[in-house]
């Protein structure tokens, strides 16, 4: 397992639907990923639990990856979350 704290910048502003963009990126991975944050936890492939999730601009979102690319999956959920 991999986890890595993370503070949200706007992805609003850079994403045209952040929302779905994020659905996304967890999809091309085969590791579990679970975006955590106040006691909440969702899985990041499902776009409903995303949508309720509701990252924004501040927020720190823990990003747990489990699999056989659990590495890689948590580099690139940093990467959009950071806007990088």
């Amino acid at each position: 397992m991999s986890r890595k704290e993370v503070v949200v910048s706007n992805v609003s502003e850079e994403h045209n639907n952040p929302v779905a963009e994020l659905v996304q990126v967890a999809c091309r991975f085969d590791s579990e990923i679970t975006l955590e944050s106040n006691n909440r936890r969702i899985n990041a492939k499902s776009i409903m639990g995303i949508m309720a999730f509701n990252p924004s601009k501040g927020m720190t979102v823990n990003i747990v990856a489990e699999g056989s690319d659990e590495k890689e999956a948590l580099v690139a959920m940093e990467k959009f979350l950071v806007c990088e």
